[in-house]
């Protein structure tokens, strides 16, 4: 596989190998794309938390009997036309 980077990138990955940490360049590529795995996994997680938290929330409204009736689809995308604006 042959992968093209900008000058700046290339500096960048070259930087670090001559840290010593990184023996050549495709193990600085392997550690940033684990690294990216991660972070993306972590984003993950977040947003995950927020929706349990907001429909946590919702579901408690609902209980304490806040919720709203919807009784027809265009009472639906009524209500969906509010909430976007």
């Amino acid at each position: 596989m042959h992968i093209s980077l900008t000058p700046e990138l290339e500096s960048r990955v070259k930087a670090k190998v001559e840290t010593g940490f990184y023996n050549n360049a495709s193990e600085v590529i392997r550690e940033a794309l684990r690294f990216m795995e991660t972070h993306e996994d972590w984003i993950h997680e977040i947003k995950l938390t927020r929706l349990r938290e907001q429909l946590k929330a919702g579901l408690d409204q609902l209980d304490r009997g806040e919720g709203i009736a919807v009784e027809s689809r265009s009472a639906l995308d009524t209500l969906f036309d509010d909430i976007k604006n």
